[in-house]
């Protein structure tokens, strides 16, 4: 395909090859301005240009495996920070077990190498900032746009066009459109497609049809063998309920993953380290409360402290969850868990308390001590509740596909109490499956913080 029109910046000079010269640049730079910082003077030794060699190219190898470089104009800020912090932290570690290996810690000077890796990280993270606010304000301008040529069935095409409109710092703009009106095209009418597109002269060629559609997918693709443009295909996901959908690689070939968890890898090691150091903070400072409540409860009513009963956790394992007792001991009929409602006789009065208050919880932070919990993930149901909900709430079950959670986006959004209707449910559902959508660390300690300000007290429990 050929363009009158000269090259973007972005092909010309394509974040694979800037974003890890300025990473290098920065780690050098970094290593001057520390060695000036902690020694005075800017002569450096050979083994220090040795150093910083080595921990640029580490810095280089693993953001490039952790996938650093690709699409970060676009990716959030939270998510570019949070693989830069890992990536230099990890580049650090690294640096410290190689010099403590090497028996060179009397030629290195730990604090230089620190200053450098600190410096370099707040450099790096500023330059893509920086770059990618001044592409967004580029792109809301109008300018540095990649021309894009839509194929498909008209309604696809107004929901992909109007996905576009709403998004305008992603940098697309249309250069052209073609209804698909039958779900096939003649040899003639896939040619005139060819020459419209080469006429647009539009950089991509998005290919928006539904999965059925596989017979035009491939005529259409074939049609542009002989095509520069870059061609992608947008699926038509209308009425599917997906939870973090992405392209990858399984076992050699291509796939579209449908539902899967975005906390897995590395973020399931960030969110498990999060339970621990959290949980046993909280666990620590909430010790005193619990045995004031456990003498409560013994004294008031006749019966054990705790309360538990076996819930759905991750994929589907089942486990004990513990609770304070907070109604008269009494006996369910069968597997049969009858939700709490207002003025439920069962509910004794310091258990009404400790319901409104959220107090009743503070024992499942030793589930999350085990590892069956999280702090912050969805509240789990009782087993019953599953059975009956899986087959009324869409994707229902796929809540379990994390730890569920102390506390939850569905609870400090108010969604707690008891569910006696199917839409408060679905309500809930779908905060939960938001939350593990959009998981971050950021966003859990956001949950955590709206808890305590406002999450403890509870108007709905009874």
């Amino acid at each position: 395909m050929k363009h009158s029109s000269s090259l973007r910046f972005s092909d010309r000079y394509p974040a694979q090859i800037i974003l890890p010269l300025v990473d290098a640049i920065m780690l050098f730079a970094s290593g001057l301005l520390a060695h000036w910082v902690r020694f005075g003077h800017l002569s450096i030794p050979e083994r220090m240009w040795l150093a910083m060699g080595v921990m640029g190219l580490l810095i280089v190898l693993l953001n490039t495996q952790q996938g650093g470089y690709q699409r970060w104009q676009v990716k959030s800020s939270a998510k570019i920070l949070l693989r830069m912090m890992f990536v230099w932290s990890l580049v650090a570690v690294i640096a410290a077990s190689l010099i403590y290996f090497a028996q060179a810690a009397e030629r290195f000077s730990r604090l230089w190498v620190g200053i450098t890796l600190l410096f370099s990280l707040c450099g790096a993270i500023g330059f893509r900032l920086g770059a990618q606010w001044l592409l967004r304000y580029a792109r809301r301008q109008g300018k540095a746009l990649v021309p894009v040529f839509l194929v498909g069935p008209g309604a696809q095409l107004v929901s992909v066009g109007e996905g576009m409109r709403q998004s305008p710092a992603d940098g697309y703009s249309i250069a052209g459109v073609y209804r698909l009106r039958q779900e096939t095209l003649s040899i003639e009418e896939l040619e005139r497609l060819r020459q419209r597109i080469v006429a647009s002269q539009a950089s991509e060629v998005w290919i928006c049809v539904p999965f059925e559609s596989g017979q035009i997918l491939r005529d259409i693709f074939h049609a542009l063998r002989n095509e520069t443009a870059e061609v992608r295909f947008i699926p038509d996901f209308q009425g599917m309920l997906l939870l973090n959908h992405r392209m990858s690689e399984v076992a050699g070939h291509m796939s579209i993953d449908l539902s899967v968890s975005p906390i897995d890898g590395v973020s399931r090691i960030v969110k498990r380290l999060e339970d621990l150091i959290l949980g046993s903070l909280i666990s620590l400072m909430i010790l005193p409360v619990c045995l004031l409540i456990a003498v409560a409860i013994k004294l008031t009513s006749p019966g054990p402290v705790l309360f538990k009963q076996y819930r759905t956790g991750a994929n589907g394992r089942r486990f004990k969850v513990y609770k304070f007792r907070s109604m008269a001991v009494h006996q369910e009929n069968g597997d049969t868990v009858t939700q709490a409602t207002k003025s439920d006789p069962r509910i004794t009065r310091l258990g009404a308390f400790l319901r409104r208050t959220s107090l009743d919880e503070l024992p499942q932070f030793y589930n999350v001590l085990q590892g069956r919990m999280s702090i912050v993930g969805p509240r789990p149901h009782a087993l019953s509740h599953n059975d009956y909900y899986q087959d009324i709430v869409e994707s229902y079950m796929k809540r379990h596909k994390v730890n569920p959670g102390i506390t939850g986006w569905a609870q400090v959004n108010g969604l707690r109490g008891e569910t006696d209707t199917d839409e408060k449910m679905e309500r809930r559902v779908a905060c939960d499956l938001w939350y593990i959508d959009n998981w971050s660390p950021w966003l859990d300690l956001w949950i955590i913080a709206m808890t305590i300000f406002k999450g403890f007290v509870n108007r709905n429990a009874y």
